[in-house]
């Protein structure tokens, strides 16, 4: 079995140059032992857990231009200096110095750097979904087109894998209303659409919501997201990235997931688990509106 845990950046209207839906692709077996790190990993590099935060808020705010700014204020601190400071600032934010400061931005980028180190260790694959803000949307029934990419590169995922296993998607149960409308389009998608049937041989059509300490599938997800937004550029994808991102970058590109799969006439086409995607509606609906 492989989980799909699912997580957005730039879907509210702040400055971030592109939507993205990215997932993060892990099997069962090593599902547990990459929570159990990542948590472990967050008291080492902070001191404490952060506290219960939406996955794309906390992704936004370990990584906007503030925390590099202040992570350059001083010196790169040992780890321990780093951690005793980051603590007492997270403890005491409103009366905390430039060290504790410095120490907390610190502590931010090195935990997301060993987050997808350990993606790498318990070899997870990303997925995602980029979208232009100006995309035509589908009305508010119809599934997303960048939620059907996604699903499409998660069942090409498993069908490349002999004897192909089950996948099971994992959304955020903080998310409310949007958590409820997502599990109504999937279901639809799955067992109305000749695609969507096709793929729920192998994908479960209804969706997991994660809260507790799996949630922090969905934390990584949400910081590929947020990466893939700010830093991930290809020929279609014009807008200037933050270079500052591009370490971090780097290790999400190594973790893209590829596929070479027999399409129409091309038997050795290739499929990147990321798409740009520049109109939202499924061709169906694009179809009904023109006609």
């Amino acid at each position: 079995m492989y989980f799909l845990f699912i997580g957005g950046s730039g879907y509210d209207p702040g400055p971030s140059p592109y939507e993205v839906l990215a997932g993060v692709v892990v099997e069962d077996r090593d599902l547990w032992n990459l929570v159990q790190a990542m948590v472990d990993a967050e008291v080492r590099h902070f001191g404490r857990r952060l506290g219960q935060t939406a996955s794309d808020v906390r992704a936004r705010q370990l990584l906007k231009r503030k925390v590099f700014r202040l992570g350059r204020q001083l010196r790169l601190l040992r780890p321990e200096d780093r951690r005793s400071l980051a603590k007492a600032c997270l403890d005491s934010p409103g009366t905390a110095r430039i060290g504790e400061l410095t120490a907390l931005a610190q502590a931010k980028l090195a935990y997301v750097g060993e987050v997808l180190d350990l993606c790498a260790r318990f070899r997870c694959r990303f997925l995602a979904s980029i979208v232009n803000k100006s995309s035509p949307v589908p009305g508010p029934d119809q599934l997303r087109k960048d939620y059907a990419y996604l699903f499409e590169r998660f069942f090409y995922l498993l069908d490349d894998l002999k004897p192909s296993p089950n996948g099971i998607v994992v959304g955020d149960s903080r998310q409310g209303a949007r958590s409820h409308l997502l599990a109504t389009q999937m279901a639809h998608y799955f067992r109305v659409s000749p695609r969507g049937r096709q793929r729920s041989a192998l994908v479960v059509p209804e969706p997991l919501f994660a809260h507790g300490e799996l949630a922090a599938g969905l934390e990584a997800a949400s910081i590929v997201a947020y990466l893939t937004s700010w830093g991930f550029r290809t020929k279609e994808l014009v807008i200037p990235e933050r270079r500052e991102l591009k370490p971090l970058i780097d290790q999400v590109r190594t973790l893209r997931f590829r596929v070479v799969r027999d399409m129409g006439d091309n038997p050795n086409f290739v499929v990147w688990g990321f798409s740009v995607i520049h109109d939202l509606r499924m061709r169906e609906d694009r179809e009904g509106l023109e006609a």
